[in-house]
């Protein structure tokens, strides 16, 4: 895998008058900002950006999954996008235990390296991989939404690179090059490794690579809307895809799907005000982490003490014990207020200067800790400011690729349990456990910033080291990015960057931390795009491809 750290090239904080977005991917960056100069808003930019990279980063996002947006509205609107559906009606506890018990090439197809696991009764687990794990994608009418409701343009606009870079080729960057070799194992279908592959291989570094079947799919929702993916033929091959493999997917399950804007969450740091997701995302993780650590005054402790990475490690923990147990659909379930100071002031209670080993991570599926995703954010003149997400979960997903559409399903579904008694457990129509969390911040009355991290349970993590290296260190926006970054992890072990100070780490470990050195690609892919006054920023992640771009 390439190793980011081998590049020895600077950034600085992206400035524009116009319009700004930062992603993953060059190109797809390029794509939101040529909507931004052909007369659309951010909301435009934000859908030609992530079908963009549904083409030139196909490894971590794609039509097949869901989509997730935060804002901040010209008019000062605070608003949030929910554009991710549910297990099929027919997809119960029983049903799915069934089909994996009759299922010859059950193990074959879930070995368990490859994501297979059973319970403390020998019963098969919910699979990580194939039918089981897809649930109803999002992403087609999210764009279709987002376009229409906060947009300028139209949908066949947004879509018209991503259309020509499928179409015509692109040479493939090198962070994506190296994560798209997984495909070689996952696609077992002739259908599926020849939509993805070539001759059976992943392409290299600054390959032309073409996906002609995406692209065709990309068209025919240009020209017809996102109906078609729901009710028409593209509906119909994904729904035979997953029967075909044993699972409950009908296009009834697809035609059902509508996205939602939903109220976004938020509370205070220091000053400044954070907006997260709600559940069934795990915004709430993140406020919560936020509000223990403001707390303990952990942004009071010199930026590169091991006090301060120990504090903010400590209240982490209790977010992710706390949100692991408690959020899921609400539609299902209740879910208490996590995000808010009087449940952070108790759960600060008993937190001191060593590590407590006996909270546990209360992981809903222990794969979703290292998956990865595309984040986007986009700014324009208006006063537009938008983080976006669009994720399939863990890399291709599922290891499907719907009949001749080119189009990867989503394994989303694995965060589901199979215990009736987990939060999450699986049950007909409801949304999994989702770790997808774009958010906003207003550092100021006139000053706002959409931003994210993605990496699985990275994601929180990574908003509360960004946001404290924005409010307690006034760091410039790609400072703060570029900062080495720690995460606690369900083992127990603080994992800390190799650029990390060595005294550091030490003190870190006499003060009771298990602590590991990771490489920078565990670490998160960070974007953040800012509108203070009249003046446009932005950052991108330096462990990415990607880039910052505006006019």
């Amino acid at each position: 895998m390439t190793d980011p750290d081998r590049f020895g090239s600077r950034r600085s904080t992206v400035y524009a008058p116009n319009g700004l977005v930062a992603t993953s991917q060059p190109l797809a960056a390029e794509a939101g900002v040529q909507m931004l100069r052909e007369g659309g808003n951010a909301f435009d930019a934000a859908v030609a950006t992530a079908a963009a990279l549904n083409v030139v980063e196909p490894t971590s996002t794609g039509l097949g999954g869901d989509v997730f947006a935060c804002y901040r509205t010209a008019d000062g609107e605070v608003g949030a996008l929910r554009s991710c559906g549910g297990a099929p009606a027919d997809a119960t506890i029983a049903n799915v235990r069934e089909a994996l018990r009759e299922d010859p090439d059950a193990d074959e197809y879930y070995p368990a390296s490859r994501g297979y696991a059973t319970d403390a009764d020998g019963e098969a687990g919910m699979p990580f991989l194939g039918p089981h794990a897809v649930t109803v994608p999002g992403t087609a009418r999210g764009w279709e939404t987002t376009v229409q409701e906060l947009g300028k343009l139209t949908l066949a606009d947004a879509l018209g690179p991503a259309i020509e870079y499928a179409t015509e080729g692109y040479p493939v960057s090198e962070i994506i090059a190296s994560h798209w070799t997984g495909a070689e194992d996952l696609f077992t279908d002739d259908h599926a490794r020849e939509a993805f592959l070539k001759d059976g291989r992943a392409p290299g570094v600054g390959e032309t690579m073409r996906l002609p079947r995406l692209g065709e799919s990309l068209r025919t929702i240009a020209e017809r809307g996102a109906d078609v993916v729901y009710e028409g033929e593209i509906a119909e091959q994904i729904a035979a895809e997953v029967q075909d493999h044993g699972g409950f997917m009908t296009v009834d399950d697809l035609a059902a799907f509508e996205p939602e804007f939903v109220e976004p969450v938020s509370t205070t740091y220091n000053g400044a005000e954070i907006f997260e997701l709600p559940p069934n995302n795990q915004g709430l993780i993140a406020l919560e982490a936020l509000n223990i650590a403001e707390e303990l005054g952990a942004g009071d402790y010199p930026l590169d003490s091991p006090e301060r990475i120990h504090y903010f490690a400590e209240a982490t923990k209790r977010a992710f014990h706390d949100g692991h147990r408690y959020v899921t659909d609400p539609e299902y379930e209740d879910v208490p207020a996590l995000g808010s100071k009087k449940w952070a002031a108790q759960r600060a209670k008993g937190i001191d200067e060593t590590p407590d080993h006996d909270v546990s991570f209360g992981v809903p599926d222990s794969h979703a800790e290292d998956a990865d995703t595309v984040l986007l954010t986009a700014a324009d003149d208006e006063g537009n400011v938008v983080s976006y997400i669009n994720s399939r979960f863990a890399g291709f997903g599922s290891g499907l690729v719907a009949g001749e559409t080119g189009i990867a399903l989503q394994n989303r579904g694995a965060s589901f349990s199979l215990d009736r008694e987990h939060p999450n457990s699986l049950e007909p129509g409801k949304r999994p456990f989702h770790t997808l969390i774009p958010a906003m911040a207003r550092f100021g009355e006139d000053d706002w910033a959409a931003f994210g991290v993605m990496g699985g349970f990275m994601q929180p993590q990574g908003h509360v080291q960004v946001i404290s290296n924005v409010v307690d260190y006034d760091m410039p926006l790609q400072a703060a990015l570029d900062h080495p970054r720690w995460r606690y992890r369900e083992s127990g072990e603080l994992a800390i960057e190799g650029r990390v100070d060595g005294a550091t780490a030490s003190k870190l470990a006499r003060m009771g931390h298990d602590v590991r050195v990771l490489p920078p690609v565990m670490f998160g892919g960070a974007q953040v795009t800012r509108r203070r006054g009249g003046t446009l920023s932005g950052a991108t992640e330096p462990r990415k491809d990607g880039t910052a771009t505006g006019y």
